[in-house]
């Protein structure tokens, strides 16, 4: 009997190490779900954190492109008043050069 109280405090033995490495096993896992927890917490504020920026920079890209689509629209009206400008401009220098033209052949102005 005592051989086989022997055995089964092996096998006592052996269960209670398994057990302790069992539990080891939890608590090492534990470590890893922990620091995998805080990982996840830190990575979720560095997206919150990034995409507050990216909202940011988006409200202003906007704003910029808005700017820029006014300033090519006054551009544009500019550039074709400019344009008209210059050809009233054209069109009063040849009317002139006419008249001015004209003058020069007309008796009156002629003296002798």
């Amino acid at each position: 009997m005592t051989q086989q109280g022997a055995v089964l405090q092996g096998y006592n033995n052996e269960l209670v190490k398994c057990i302790e490495d069992l539990c080891m096993q939890k608590e090492e896992l534990n470590k890893q779900i922990q620091q995998a927890e805080e990982e996840k917490s830190k990575l979720q504020h560095e997206i919150q954190v990034l995409s507050e920026q990216l909202e940011y920079v988006c409200e202003n890209l906007a704003q910029k492109v808005a700017s820029r689509n006014e300033l090519d629209k006054i551009l544009a009206e500019t550039e074709a008043a400019y344009m008209k400008i210059l050809d009233s401009s054209r069109t009063l220098l040849n009317v002139l050069k006419k008249e001015v033209g004209s003058l020069k052949h007309s008796p009156d102005l002629k003296t002798n």
